[in-house]
């Protein structure tokens, strides 16, 4: 995207009907509830409005980032000094045909799982309760109970670097555990469409209710206690015959429980969450992810890798990570 920073939102933003906010203050877009205030920020709700923004940005040459749900992000107390889209609909916008969905990535993600279970649609029921949009999840690969994003992906269209839209199909992206592509291109999602297979709404009712009941076990209630739920990647096997443990069993074993740093502590039912406390910073989520990196590293020679992505200057950061996502 183009590199130059300016103070307010590009003049012709203003000349159509779109939702500016100077100076916004960040903690309130973010499940965590941290983050300084960004130069402007720019909502927009449908593709339409996506691609008109980033056009406007584009030919202004103003410096931009996009975000969607804020569930994966730890902003920085001191903010951005940059300008945001933010890319997310209060409502999903989802078009079936046959057994193929469209959806904007501006959907959240749990509206799209719900809407699948009452057409019957098979495929996507894992995603049940995972905060977030839709364009996250993808760029994320997101996943549970052994399925991930990528798995029914079949298109999706994208804003090149350029601010043009492309139609891509699911090689594009080159698909791991956690991880695409576009987490290193920067490159925006639309839209995407997943190629999903006949279910049973009463059975899929029920394994939908089954997922949100397990997951209320575990995971904690954003509203309660703010967070950007699993830190980390669970660790990789040694090899093809062995699965992926998980992270919070690594940090249980080492005592991660018992860490803080500041405001930030770590969730009482899973060790690899961090909750953001009574006057917690940004910098203390930082502070604290480091000390449990350290901990496994100490008991188990293990290096963890995050899954949550932090915006912005930290200290104790290798200069080279101070923008942007990472």
């Amino acid at each position: 995207m183009a590199t130059a920073h300016g103070s307010a939102a590009p003049k012709h933003l203003l000349s159509f009907n779109m939702n500016i906010k100077p100076h916004a203050i960040l903690s309130d877009y973010t499940t965590f509830q941290l983050g300084g205030a960004c130069l402007c920020l720019v909502e927009c709700t449908t593709p339409d409005e996506l691609i008109q923004t980033v056009k406007k940005f584009k030919e202004e040459n103003t410096h931009f980032l996009l975000i969607g749900g804020g569930s994966n992000l730890v902003v920085s107390d001191r903010g951005l000094n940059t300008h945001l889209i933010r890319y997310v609909s209060p409502a999903p916008l989802i078009k079936r045909k046959g057994l193929d969905v469209t959806v904007t990535a501006s959907s959240l993600l749990d509206d799209l799982a719900l809407y699948c279970v009452d057409e019957g649609l098979e495929g996507l029921n894992f995603t049940t309760g995972i905060p977030g949009t839709v364009g996250g999840a993808v760029v994320g690969n997101a996943g549970a109970w052994g399925k991930q994003a990528g798995d029914v992906l079949k298109s999706a269209v994208i804003l090149d670097h350029q601010g043009q839209p492309k139609t891509v199909g699911p090689e594009y992206f080159a698909f791991s555990y956690r991880h695409s592509r576009l987490k290193e291109t920067n490159e925006i999602i639309v839209s995407v469409a997943f190629a999903l297979t006949p279910g049973d709404p009463a059975v899929l009712a029920r394994e939908r209710a089954e997922i949100l009941k397990k997951r209320s076990q575990k995971h904690p209630c954003l509203s309660t206690h703010p967070c950007a739920g699993s830190f980390f990647r669970n660790i990789e096997p040694t090899s093809k015959a062995e699965r992926r443990q998980a992270a919070g069993w690594f940090l249980e074993q080492a005592g991660g429980k018992d860490l803080k740093a500041g405001g930030a502590y770590i969730f009482e039912r899973h060790a690899n969450i961090i909750i953001k406390g009574p006057n917690a910073t940004a910098q203390d989520v930082h502070d604290l992810h480091l000390k449990m990196i350290d901990l496994v590293k100490s008991k188990f020679n293990l290096l963890l890798t995050r899954e949550v992505r932090f915006m912005g200057k930290f200290n104790n950061i290798l200069q080279a990570d101070q923008e942007g996502f990472w």
